[in-house]
């Protein structure tokens, strides 16, 4: 599991619940990104300004410029905030249509105990 997160940290709660091995996309800049080696399956939280411009952080942008981590992309998990309306959860929407992968699940802000089961079951069948 590859996943970004931003200072309010809600998507790495949901993702260190799911206690499988992670890497983290920083923030910073200046950080180096992940070099994944195998197949993984990216967790992304919705971000932009309320119409649908700059849903997808501009540091997964970066990551999944690189040819060799977009090729091991199996999928997408979404986080957000439902109160985006029909936004919640575009980012992996965006980023699953530009890859062709699929969106495997979806969850608001640090998951439910549900959405750790759901996504746990979903990771153990890919």
């Amino acid at each position: 599991m590859i996943y970004f997160s931003s200072g309010t940290a809600n998507t790495h709660k949901l993702a260190v619940k799911l206690e499988r091995p992670l890497m983290r996309i920083p923030i910073r800049q200046d950080d180096p990104l992940p070099q994944p080696d195998a197949p993984f399956v990216l967790m992304v939280p919705t971000y932009g300004d309320g119409e649908g411009r700059g849903v997808v952080p501009k540091r997964v942008i970066q990551f999944l410029n690189l040819p060799e981590n977009r090729a091991l992309l199996r999928g997408v998990i979404g986080t957000g905030n439902r109160n985006f309306g029909t936004l919640f959860a575009q980012a992996a929407k965006v980023v699953a249509a530009k890859c062709g992968v699929p969106v495997l699940y979806t969850a608001e802000l640090a998951g439910t105990s549900a959405d750790v089961r759901a996504i746990n079951d979903i990771l153990a069948r890919l």
